[in-house]
């Protein structure tokens, strides 16, 4: 039976017949169906993003409304959702091909409701024990895991030629729900909204109060929402479908911890970066309200998200990755002059100014590198099970395969940035009153990775355009 005889289902569950490679095929149906899925996907993975780093506008507020939690206890706090998301990112990364992409993601973002709802009754009851709140901030990391799996769908919908872009604005746009949190929870907190469910709030020494139970439940009815429009509005490939056991070799492949590697450097500076600048900043410049400016560098990093893959579609991921990397070094470098030390207090605009060149960065390359971790993984699996008698079909459906499993997989080492940058600063702060010793290790980190994309990937043999 020929192609083109086979119905494919543009609307409802599972699309049996799936060519993104072939022009015609693209043009006339493919491209529909694979736009319709990424704009759905992107606002239920802002969401999740959301709902990770969450506990970066809560924790601050605790103490103001009755609790009397350690400093240490709150930074634990906000950086618990980044280790059980890391950790949840492995298996994650496995689950589209298992259950299908329509059902997971619905599944995925809609038990986001549980945490929300739980954190907002419990810091309405100041006796709720720091443990409740550990065991709901591990819950919230949840959220960082739909990152794998939301990406490794969204790869399975595109042609290679437009992954780049595609994965660019899938994650830049999820990663902007960082930024819109930090704008909105503060807001939220502010504003009576959700009284009839017993949000009363807690009077505070300025004569303001403060409902921060509105900064968990705000999300809720968003989340229910695009819960239904995933349910109903996105597909199953019947092609993406593969067991674990036919995932997991991906995991021998030396390519995937080198890649995660360099992709801890870019995402995991971006996730990093955004759970400790308002810590940082604290630190080093008291006399700023930096909770007015925080939310900028996570906006600018997501956005940049979005370019750096299209702009590795067009130049090539190696090339903007490298490139990329020797601008992180640099301006990771430059932090170090705006900083106070024995003879200066530091200069707040020229750090903040800084610190946005690396969201900037960080972000754009986030998008690039994750293009090359695509165009890399293809390429090597296909030139793989060609060598080894396999057909074309066969090898561009493994590529796939071996593709999303390692975007998921790598995406996990990325998270752990998350947890280890504010535990870095942190750290440096308290051995040696200045975050310098902390930034030297990125600094070196940076350079390393300049070397190691050159020597690796930077050769014709790996020219990706």
């Amino acid at each position: 039976m020929s192609h083109s005889s086979v119905p494919v289902r543009e609307t409802g569950s599972v699309i049996t017949d799936w060519r993104p490679e072939e022009p015609q095929f693209w043009q006339q149906r493919g491209h529909r169906i694979a736009s319709r899925n990424l704009w759905i996907s992107v606002p239920c993975l802002l969401l999740a993003f959301c709902v990770w780093m969450l506990f970066s506008a809560v924790a601050v507020n605790l103490n103001k409304v009755g609790f009397h939690f350690e400093t240490d206890q709150l930074f634990m706090l906000t950086a618990l959702p980044s280790v059980s998301g890391a950790l949840l990112r492995v298996p994650y990364s496995f689950m589209v091909p298992v259950f299908g992409g329509r059902r997971w993601t619905a599944f995925s973002t809609g038990i986001l409701v549980i945490p929300c709802l739980w954190l907002g009754f419990a810091v309405q009851d100041t006796s709720t024990p720091f443990s409740t709140f550990i065991i709901i901030a591990l819950l919230c990391g949840f959220a960082g895991a739909n990152f794998a799996s939301s990406m490794a769908n969204i790869s399975f919908f595109f042609p290679k030629e437009k992954q780049g872009g595609a994965l660019g604005i899938n994650g830049g746009f999820g990663n902007l729900g960082v930024s819109v949190m930090q704008l909105i929870a503060p807001l939220a907190v502010s504003l009576s909204m959700f009284a009839v469910f017993g949000g009363t709030g807690v009077d505070q020494p300025d004569g303001s109060r403060i409902y921060l139970e509105n900064a968990a439940w705000i999300w809720v009815p968003f989340l229910i929402v695009f819960t239904l429009a995933a349910w109903f509005g996105m597909n199953e490939l019947a092609t993406s479908k593969a067991s674990l056991k036919a995932q997991l070799p991906v995991l021998k492949r030396a390519h995937l911890w080198i890649l995660g590697f360099l992709y801890l450097a870019t995402f995991g500076s971006f996730i990093g970066f955004s759970a400790g600048f308002v810590m940082l900043s604290k630190t080093q410049f008291p006399d700023v309200n930096i909770l007015h400016f925080a939310f900028f560098g996570p906006l600018v990093g997501a956005l940049a998200r979005s370019a750096g893959g299209a702009m590795s579609d067009r130049l090539g991921g190696i090339r903007v990755t490298l490139v990329n990397f020797i601008f992180m070094a640099l301006f990771s470098g430059l932090l170090f002059l705006t900083l106070p030390s024995a003879g200066s207090d530091g200069n707040f605009i020229a750090f903040f100014a800084v610190f946005l060149l690396l969201f900037l960065t960080a972000g754009l390359g986030s998008g690039s590198s994750f293009q090359m971790i695509a165009f890399l993984f293809r390429k090597m699996t296909m030139v793989r099970v060609k060598a080894a008698g396999g057909t074309e079909e066969q090898a561009m459906r493994e590529a796939a395969t071996d593709t999303a499993a390692a975007l998921g997989f790598i995406s996990a080492i990325g998270a752990i940035g998350g947890f280890f940058i504010p535990k870095a600063f942190g750290t440096s702060l308290a051995l040696t009153g200045s975050p310098a010793e902390a930034m030297k290790v990125f600094l070196v980190f940076y350079i390393a990775c300049v070397g190691i994309t050159w020597v690796v990937y930077g050769r014709k043999k790996y020219n990706n355009k």
